[in-house]
């Protein structure tokens, strides 16, 4: 770390006061004003970072981005996040969607210090979110130091109450510096010695915590500190970075370095006398300083806050310190108990007992005895109620009349079982569980008094009630004597099989003989005698252990758990466990105690190991390491954590900011699951990893601090983290590899965890194979100095590991491949950017018993150059573990070093390769090292793969980019004659679409994970076909998209370039890379021709602008032309895609506003509009287009939503005006004769587009009759006859246009009966003859429009001439629009309250729900219900034309859509409540049940995805200006995009990227549903479009 902020943090300073300068002289004067001055915090020096100028050629700043959820909390993959050192500030940018319901006002909170100063737990700064709906919501932080901070989401519940959010952590890794050093390897690949590979230099560099490699070392084997600096020099020799001490404090009377008898002071044996607190931690810090500075090597400590020592002398002041009888009442029997073992232990003799176990029969003689001895101590008095204590106090009670009156649940007639039952459920037995004394369970008398009055109501006497009362106390009993009946078996369970383990198993530590001194099992409690007469209930001060599978959040020396008195806890009987309480308030004098005793190791140490983590509490912890950060910012946290589970781990690991878990090879059970520990912990990433390169991107950004600069940065996505590794191959507090492997194992084990991409570890005993593991407190010998000789066992190879694994971090070998065959496993480290490379094989020895080479296959290494660099074995001469009373001493063993392997280079069918052949001479143990490039490899390849992309694009034009982006199988079948299709890849159904965005949706996850494995990276590895696909389908058609030259050609040099540098294995890291860029360049164009709405608008708002891009393409046999091939408009894919099926007049205008007018793709939006008007006829335009060559006429919507289409392109489009002026000519004749296409009277006179306006009018008016062209099964082979006479005309009492009938549908729920067997053919399947709602509410907002236009002069008519009352007049289009207007609710609203009927039409007896529109005025007579059917169909008339509705009945009608329509993904097309409700479509459904055969019920119940937006357009409209969001708009806003948040999360994971025509029930998929539909997409742009003009200010 800097010095200016080493110091800044090094101890609490004093405020320094100086003198004023003047700015005219240098004097100082003494009666000059004084300023504090403050040493400036990280967090202070990262904002001034960020308000200086950017410095010229300085690197693009780092932003990390993190998604939060809805509810502002993170994803489960994201709740712990990790971040590296800020070695230089960077950017935490924190993003949420539009419209979350944690956005609503919402406030981040976090107690990262972002506004400056110094860290406090709870000391929270904060960041209001963006309001604006239409943009990206996020806030970018400060980062510039390390340590654990929290954060959470603040904002409005929907009841105006604030809400916080689930929480979320990020850590910060701390940065640690080192001395750098020389290359242990030199040119040729040889290992230089000591004195020169591996040399200290004079500069300090960065080290990541992945470059760690530390070695544990017992300090009291090292002896006084005198000595330390040939320890050094040895772990410096042998490559160590880091020294990892166990606890000098202070020992206590075992001895153990982790009883620690006085924390503020180092222990006497390390100085040769004994010094005061200040002058040990002087001499510490300045060996510690030698080590660092003269030897490269930081320090790391214990750090142990569970237990002190139990002859801790200030134990017997503060006895507060400990757990004990007195402060927790509930250990009492558990301390009677641990004093009758060690009573019992002095008895044994005098009883004739056995004081030394020999045999399973002694242990059994003993526990029976023992048994008996505890069942005598009559504990059971701890959990039960006395009974005669009981119905004495009742009897008195009641005989005093002290009686509290029973007023719980009535318990007259009750068994005495179910009083009881009540008694423990109304919590009325006080001290249940509390095991504080004997008999300390019982019952207030007067509240048992009361209550058995209550219970036995014709018992008067007092005796009588009080032997009742006795009868419910016995049945409140039994389950107490059966929980001390458990306990006690559990007790003595656990003491037979401590005394098997301690003085019988093989394995145990043979204790010896049994005296009350040395008792039958360890004691739990430390028994203090300050002062004769002393109370022993406080003075008894419980030790503290572990237990097996433990809730490492559960305190188990409180209760509720009885591990005391269960005899649980693997006690270590030379420790007191500490108790703290939850705050420091609890316990001030411990907590100011320990407080400065990890102050005074942070102000030593570079970094803490937390002992006994998992059973440290966790407010403990959190205190302590955010006291020691403050006086070290960048101390760094490594624990070793036995919770059972990683999300237990996880939540250790984030509170308390621990930087690496400790992770041990030996837990390695054979090759494989050593392998996956490697994969899991050390792999970095894999080999070809995609993610730094593919998922990044580059914007300017303004200053988090509001001040300051843009500044260029890099976005990084956030994916999660996983706990960061330190992986040892051996702790030292584990067996060695000779008793858990075999000795040979210890190199090939050190060497595959010196090429794990993590923090590493070791003790000096695994280099120089110790047989055994030492003892911590018995072991007295100190360490012999090997340093490389030849008695240091693997010293010399672990040297060579140790520093290529420090040069490897530093240089950024950060991929990773793992590979196991048998008993060897391979691990190659890859540099991503210069393949270069290190290769080790390493062959295990697991087995004692094999010696042999055994099989393995040669490995061979694409287009890879490799050379040996050196190969060992170990050879060991004795398995007898030395005998030296003085030195501890390894196995006498040889390192046998190999003779070089010449690596032969081969060439097959897949090109070049190196082949690594294994030695015939390779035994168990034996390792391998090679340096390996790719040849051929082109250093520049990532960045010429990455660059021009932009250029290449910028000419591509919309239509282009449907070919570049998307294009559905059929689509491009159609378009190229059959030349491609979409892309299949074994594995995996085949690629939804062919363009880009096709690959893009496997290439997110493979991106963001990494994921090699998919299959599409084995399709890629197999063969280059994918490569020569994406370029050569569009070279292919660049005849017809000429712009598309520059794209295929741009795709092409990439990969002929990645095809001739690159081996197969890395062909998925260059397509994605290519494919990504080529992706973001085509979508930045896309962006960058559509408006500003949708260019600096969100995620959401672009991806529905991109179905416009997917929809409105070219080919071959559908078009806008007759004559030849023109873009047009699909209705959806894949099923609407092609030849008549692809265009149609109703979807295309109900797609065009959001789809063309919002993105500002106006001349396509006028293409269209004057394409179908060319095709007026019998005053309707066609629905099915059919390339205009063979149009049907049966759509009675589509001309008024044209018209809509046509107001809309005039309001928003630039000069939009003049569109009523463009001419169209006529498809066809006059007189409405049907003519091909090709025939003269075909396109003779021409009308404006104000005509055709007019033509549809007037045609109305007059009414419409006519029986279509071709009428038949060859038109349609559903239809019955009548259903081919169109009929339309209007009702000049109410304005309204009605038309249809039984037999045909009109308007967009147009599902015609199919099934013969279920007699639905040629029926309906949603009759809506007459007046549909929507259709009422186009006609009217066409009224409205005209008649301002023509008001002003803009329109060359002023109405329409109509027969009204039995004469022919103009009626104009205000007058047309007033009796719409006048009729409206009448016609339509069915009122709340029956009594209301009177004023509508309505036919009471039909109503099914009230408060509602009718979905139809005038159905026919046999089906005048389906008027009254609620539907979806009335928000649409409130859209176009608000103003006909009753403002207070909109609302009503609206909140009842919202609870009984809205779906997930759309709206219920019925009802619920309907009898028709049929919510799941199949269209292959073919049964006899007429509802639902051949999907009837295609419009009764499915939800459908257009609908939503005119849903949530009234919703806002209304709500903003008369109901809940008048006052207060934010709220309707905020709750509306609510409902985005589903098809938000729909588009952005589903493969065709849009919105589903629809689902069925509850947004479930629906099979016969196109995946994405244009007017889905386009009704969700017309609302957020409506947003962001800010349509709630009109």
């Amino acid at each position: 770390m800097p010095k200016g902020r080493k110091q800044a943090y090094g101890k609490q300073r004093p405020s320094l006061s100086i003198p004023r300068r003047s700015s005219s002289s240098r004097s100082l004067s003494a009666s000059s004003p004084t300023t504090p001055l403050t040493p400036k915090t990280p967090a202070d020096e990262g904002i001034e970072f960020f308000q200086a100028q950017v410095q010229p050629g300085g690197s693009p700043i780092s932003v990390y981005e993190l998604r939060l959820e809805a509810d502002g909390g993170p994803s489960k993959e994201l709740s712990y996040i990790r971040l590296p050192p800020a070695y230089i500030p960077y950017i935490l940018r924190v993003s949420i969607q539009a419209g979350s319901p944690a956005a609503r006002r919402g406030v981040f909170k976090t107690n990262f210090p972002l506004d400056g100063g110094v860290f406090g737990r709870e000391k929270f700064t904060k960041r209001k979110l963006p309001q604006d709906f239409s943009k990206p919501v996020q806030v970018d932080l400060p980062i510039s130091h390390a340590g654990a901070f929290v954060y959470w989401v603040e904002y409005d519940g929907n009841n105006g109450e604030r809400l916080k959010g689930r929480s979320g952590y990020f850590n910060i890794d701390p940065i640690l510096k080192i001395k750098a050093r020389t290359p242990i390897l030199d040119n040729d690949l040889r290992v230089l010695p000591p004195a020169k590979g591996g040399v200290l230099k004079e500069h300090l560099v960065n080290l990541p915590l992945d470059g760690l490699s530390i070695l544990t070392v017992v300090s009291k084997w090292m002896g006084p500190l005198e000595d330390w600096t040939k320890h050094f020099a040895e772990a410096k020799d042998r490559g160590y970075t880091m020294l990892h001490y166990t606890p000098l404090q202070e020992r206590g009377e075992s001895d153990s370095p982790y009883s620690i008898r006085n924390q503020l002071k180092y222990d006497s044996s390390l100085f040769g006398s004994d010094l005061n607190e200040n002058t040990g931690r002087a001499r510490i810090e300045e060996i510690l300083k030698i080590a660092h500075d003269e030897y490269g090597l930081l320090s790391l400590t214990d750090v142990v806050l569970n237990h002190t020592a139990n002859d801790s002398p200030w134990l017997l002041d503060h006895p507060e310190a400990g757990f004990s009888p007195a402060n927790s009442p509930h250990l009492t029997p558990a301390l009677e108990l641990d004093s009758a073992i060690i009573e019992f232990s002095g008895s044994l003799a005098a009883k004739g007992l056995p004081t030394i176990v020999t045999s399973d029969g002694d242990v059994n003689v003993l526990i029976a005895a023992f048994d008996k001895a505890v069942r005598d101590l009559n504990l059971w008095q701890y959990y039960v109620l006395d009974a005669e204590r009981e119905k004495d106090s009742v009897e008195a009670t009641l005989t005093s009349g002290k009686v509290e009156a029973w007023s719980g649940p009535i318990v007259k007639n009750k068994t005495v079982g179910e009083l009881a039952d009540i008694l423990r459920a109304e919590n009325k037995i006080l001290g249940l569980g509390a095991f504080a004394s004997r008999f300390g369970v019982r019952a207030d008398s007067a509240v048992a008094a009361g209550f058995i009055q209550a219970a036995f109501t014709e018992l008067k006497d007092p005796k009588a009630l009080a032997n009742a009362w006795v009868k419910v106390v016995d049945v409140l009993n039994v389950p107490l004597y059966k929980e001390w009946e458990d306990d006690t078996n559990a007790a003595i369970g656990n003491v037979k099989n401590r005394l098997k383990y301690a003085r019988l198993d093989a394995h145990g530590p043979k204790l010896g003989e049994i005296t009350k001194l040395n008792p039958l099992v360890e004691t739990y409690f430390t028994r203090l005698v300050p002062t004769p007469g002393a109370d022993p209930l406080v003075y008894s001060l419980a030790n503290n252990g572990w237990i097996w599978n433990a809730d490492p959040l559960q305190n188990f020396a409180l209760l509720p758990s009885k591990a005391y008195l269960r005899r649980e806890v693997i006690v270590w009987g030379d420790c007191v466990k500490l108790r703290y309480g939850s705050q420091p308030a609890d316990n001030p004098w411990l907590w100011e105690h320990m407080t400065s005793y990890v102050n005074s190791l942070a102000q030593t140490f570079d970094g803490f190991r937390i002992d006994n983590c998992h059973s440290t509490p966790l407010e403990v912890g959190t205190r302590m390491l955010d006291a020691a950060r403050v006086v070290r910012p960048d101390l760094y946290i490594c624990a070793e954590l036995f919770t059972g589970n990683e999300e237990m781990d996880l939540e250790f690991v984030r509170e308390l900011g621990i930087n690496s878990l400790i992770r041990e090879s030996g837990n390695g059970w054979d090759p494989k699951e050593l392998s996956r520990l490697l994969y899991r912990h050390g792999l970095g990433k894999p080999v070809g990893s995609m993610d730094a390169a593919c998922m990044v991107s580059q914007e300017d950004i303004p200053s988090p601090t509001g001040k300051g600069p843009v500044r260029n940065a890099v976005i990084i996505p956030l994916n999660g983290s996983h706990p960061h590794a330190l992986l040892y191959d051996q702790t030292h507090d584990n067996e060695s590899p000779l008793d858990k492997r075999s000795a040979e194992d210890a190199l090939s084990t050190a060497a595959l965890v010196a090429f794990s991409y993590c923090a590493i570890g070791s003790v000096k005993g695994f280099d120089d194979l110790y047989p055994k593991l030492l003892n911590l407190v018995n072991e007295k010998r100190k360490y012999e100095l090997t340093d490389l000789d030849e008695k240091s066992g693997i010293a010399k190879v672990k040297r060579v590991l140790n520093e290529l694994h420090l040069e490897m971090v530093l240089e950024g070998y950060e991929e990773g491949h793992v590979h196991q065959e048998y008993d060897y496993i391979t691990l190659h480290r890859v540099h991503p950017i210069t393949q270069k490379g290190y290769l080790l094989v390493a062959h295990t020895a697991f087995s004692k018993d094999r010696k042999g080479r055994g099989h393995v296959d040669p490995a061979k290494l694409r287009r890879t150059r490799a050379k040996f660099i050196l190969g060992a074995s170990i050879n060991i001469s004795s398995y007898e573990t030395p005998s030296d009373p003085n030195f501890l001493k390894g196995l006498p063993a040889t390192l046998e070093e190999m003779p070089t392997v010449v690596v032969p280079q081969g060439l097959d069918h897949e090109g070049p390769y190196a082949e690594i052949i294994v030695p015939e001479t390779f035994p168990p143990g034996s390792i391998m090292l090679f340096e390996t490039q790719l040849q051929e490899f082109d250093a520049s390849l990532d960045e010429f793969c990455a660059s021009g992309a932009q250029e290449a694009f910028e000419d591509v034009n919309l239509v282009d980019l449907n070919v570049i982006l998307h294009r559905a199988d059929v689509e491009e079948r159609d378009a190229t004659g059959g030349k491609f299709g979409a892309y299949v890849v074994p594995g995996l159904a085949a690629m939804v679409y062919c363009g880009l965005e096709g690959w893009m949706h496997p290439l997110r996850h493979i991106m963001r994970h990494n994921d090699l494995g998919h299959p599409l990276c084995k399709n890629l590895r197999d063969g280059s076909w994918a490569l020569d696909y994406v370029h050569e389908r569009m070279a292919f058609q660049v005849e017809n998209f000429p712009n598309l030259a520059k794209p295929a050609q741009w795709i092409k040099e990439r990969f002929d370039r990645v095809k001739a540098t690159v081996p197969n294995y890395m062909r998925p890291k260059y397509f994605a890379l290519v494919v990504s860029e080529a992706y973001k360049a085509a979508r930045r164009a896309a962006i960058e021709q559509c408006s500003d709405f949708v260019s600096s608008g969100h995620d959401f708002t672009q991806d529905l602008a991109l179905c416009a891009i997917q929809m409105h393409g070219l080919v071959q046999s559908a078009s806008l032309d007759p004559e030849k091939p023109v873009p047009s408009l699909a209705a959806g894919l894949p099923h609407f895609t092609t030849g008549w099926g692809r265009c149609w007049g109703r979807d295309v205008f109900i797609s065009l506003s959001g789809l063309f007018l919002t993105t500002r793709n106006f001349e396509d939006a006028k293409r269209h509009i004057l394409a179908f008007a060319s095709t007026l006829k019998h005053g309707l335009i066609p629905n099915l287009l059919d390339s205009v060559r063979n149009p049907r006429y049966n759509s009675r919507d589509s001309p008024w939503w044209m018209l809509q289409n046509i107001q809309d392109h005039v309001n928003t489009a630039p000069g939009g005006l003049s569109i009523l002026t463009e001419s169209v000519k006529r498809r066809f004749p006059k007189d409405d004769t049907w003519v091909a296409w090709d025939d003269p009277r075909a396109y003779a006179y021409s009308s404006t587009i104000s005509e055709i306006i007019q033509e549809i009018l007037q045609r109305h008016a007059e009414g419409i009759n006519f029986r279509e062209y071709n009428a038949g099964p060859t038109l349609d082979m559903q239809m019955r006859d009548e259903g081919f006479n169109i009929s339309i005309r209007v009702d000049w009492e109410t304005g309204l246009i009605l038309g249809g009938n039984k037999h045909n549908c009109g308007t967009w729920m147009d599902k015609m009966g199919e099934s013969v067997k279920a007699g639905t053919k040629g029926v309906p399947g949603s009759p809506r003859d007459g007046a549909p709602i929507e259709i009422t509410g186009l006609v009217k907002s066409t009224l409205r429009w005209l008649s301002e236009l023509s008001k002003h002069g803009r329109f060359p008519f002023e109405g329409v001439q109509a027969e009204v009352n039995g004469k022919k007049r103009l009626v104009t289009y205000k007058e047309w629009s007033d009796l719409i207007q006048q009729s409206f609710e009448k016609c339509y609203y069915v009122p709340e309250n029956r009594a209301d009927d009177s004023k509508y039409n309505i036919n009471s007896s039909i109503v099914n729900r009230r408060g509602i529109y009718k979905d139809v005025y005038g159905s026919g007579l046999d089906h005048e219900w389906a008027d009254y059917q609620f539907r979806c169909n009335f928000p649409i008339a409130m859209t176009v034309a608000p103003e006909m509705f009753d403002e207070k009945h909109a609302l009503g009608a609206l909140n009842l859509a919202d609870q009984v329509l809205r779906g997930p993904l759309g709206m219920k097309t019925l009802d619920p409540g309907d009898l028709r409700y049929r919510p799941n479509y199949d269209n292959a459904n073919d049964s006899d049940d007429p509802a639902v055969a051949k999907g009837l019920n295609y419009h009764n119940g499915p939800e459908w995805g257009w609908p939503l937006g005119y849903f949530l357009r009234p919703y806002l409209y209304f709500d903003t200006r008369f109901g809940a969001g008048r006052n207060d708009p934010q709220q309707t806003l905020h709750y509306l995009h609510t409902m985005l948040l589903a098809p938000r999360k729909h588009v952005a994971k589903d493969p065709w990227r849009g919105l589903p025509e629809l689902t069925n029930e509850d947004g479930s998929f629906c099979r016969d549903s196109c995946p994405t539909q244009a007017w889905s997409a386009s009704t969700l742009l017309d609302f957020l479009a409506d947003v962001h003009r800010g349509k709630v200010e009109d």
